[in-house]
């Protein structure tokens, strides 16, 4: 069914159209309509039978989430920035314990200074956590992605997040295809727990494992990690024969075929660069565009089969490793390894900062014609940037970094003068 809706509300009526047992939260920008609309369906019957539980923090909407699924419940939850950090610990121990719940993160900055905008730095955060993370470029694509997401972790046993751009794709108003209930009981069977918490025969979970069992334990979940690099391609060809739409996967190639120049991106930023390769294309210059669903695990093979006939390679990245450089650039690095490629990373977005078109567009050409350094700072400011270390380098006490950045800003010039 066809309907203008705006995304986060898309993707509440996907899961529940995914028939979760015990929803969980705490609100957090810029997640909050999503649970905001499960709680609604939930109040009003249309989602029965499912408890949603307010909680008193994430950390206890993570803990929730995993009692409710270690007792058999098909279970769900949301967060962003701030948020996802506060449950880290917990979010280690729904892996650890091979739990398949479902979490939205409607990726968002991590402070401090506080910002609600988006870039990708939560999820980042938590690449090595033990969770599938599957990014998606549109709101249609989230949709689509929960909906695998319930599959694709319960046939294996683990946890996934599904990872959309904070405010972008969350409080955009757009087209989204929403299936019927009967389609979607067709494609995602009831959930059938591999462990279950049973008072007739009690266990605990999560206990301790000394040196003798704690590496299996962890090579068990990178195992599982490894099977779904075939599971999550083989998802979404049963997702796309039942619905017809091709939505997930690993990997996504725009305008490949002769692409000298390829650019790698995750999310909505995508659609951006699409545009930006048409013009260029137009133009004669042979870029292309290669998005990658799949973070975790990350696809090593699926990467290096799709670059290895370009010449260079542009990371364009929504967050960084501070003191080193691009996130996704180093795995990217790691599938090309042997490769003789040029490398770029260009780092963009930082804090929900406009990436247009015209920057891209920029960028791209400076790639092509041998001007862009390993690592570049898109649209940084660097006059308020050099005054700040200058600062620092002249005065002891020089005050907090933010506030004086945003007085440099307000007293600086206009751009371009």
């Amino acid at each position: 069914m066809l309907k203008q809706i705006e995304g986060s509300r898309a993707v509440a009526q996907a899961v529940a159209l995914a028939r979760p047992e015990v929803i969980c939260a705490y609100p957090i920008s810029p997640q909050t309509h999503i649970v905001e609309g499960l709680g609604e369906l939930v109040k009003s019957g249309a989602l029965a039978p499912c408890e949603f539980v307010n909680v008193e923090s994430e950390f206890a909407a993570m803990s929730v989430a995993i009692g409710a699924s270690a007792a058999g419940a098909r279970s769900y939850t949301a967060t962003a920035s701030q948020g996802l950090l506060f449950m880290a610990e917990a979010v280690y121990n729904a892996s650890g314990l091979g739990l398949p719940i479902v979490m939205t993160v409607a990726n968002r900055a991590i402070g401090a200074p506080i910002n609600i905008w988006n870039d990708h730095s939560d999820s980042m955060s938590q690449r090595d956590c033990g969770w599938i993370q599957l990014f998606a470029e549109t709101n249609q694509e989230a949709a689509d992605l929960h909906l695998q997401a319930f599959k694709l972790g319960e046939e294996l046993s683990m946890p996934v997040m599904v990872c959309m751009d904070g405010f972008i794709l969350t409080h955009a108003v757009e087209r989204v295809d929403l299936p019927e209930q009967a389609e979607v009981d067709a494609f995602l069977p009831p959930y059938e727990p591999r462990q279950l918490l049973d008072p007739a025969e009690p266990v605990s979970i999560g206990a301790m494992v000394g040196p003798e069992a704690f590496m299996e334990v962890r090579y068990i979940a990178h195992a599982k990690q490894t099977m779904a690099l075939d599971r999550i391609p083989q998802i979404a060809a049963e997702f796309q024969a039942r619905f017809g739409r091709d939505s997930g996967g690993l990997v996504r190639g725009y305008r490949l075929d002769g692409a000298k120049t390829v650019v790698v991106a995750l999310g909505s930023v995508l659609g951006t660069l699409k545009d930006a390769v048409d013009v260029l294309r137009a133009d004669g210059v042979a870029v292309g565009v290669l998005g990658i669903t799949s973070f975790r695990p990350f696809p090593l093979a699926a990467v290096r089969a799709a670059l290895e006939g370009a010449e260079r390679v542009v990371v364009l990245e929504k967050s960084f490793s501070v003191g080193l450089g691009g996130v996704v650039s180093t795995d990217v690095r790691l599938a090309l390894s042997g490769l003789a490629l040029h490398g770029h990373t260009v780092v963009a977005g930082l804090g929900g900062r406009p990436i247009t078109q015209a920057s891209l567009e920029r960028t791209l050409r400076d790639a092509v014609a041998g001007k862009l350094g390993p690592l570049t700072f898109m649209d940084l400011d660097w006059r308020i940037v050099e005054r700040q270390l200058a600062r620092e380098a002249a005065v002891r006490r020089s005050g907090p970094i933010a506030e004086n950045l945003l007085r440099d800003l307000g007293a600086a010039a206009p751009r371009g003068s």
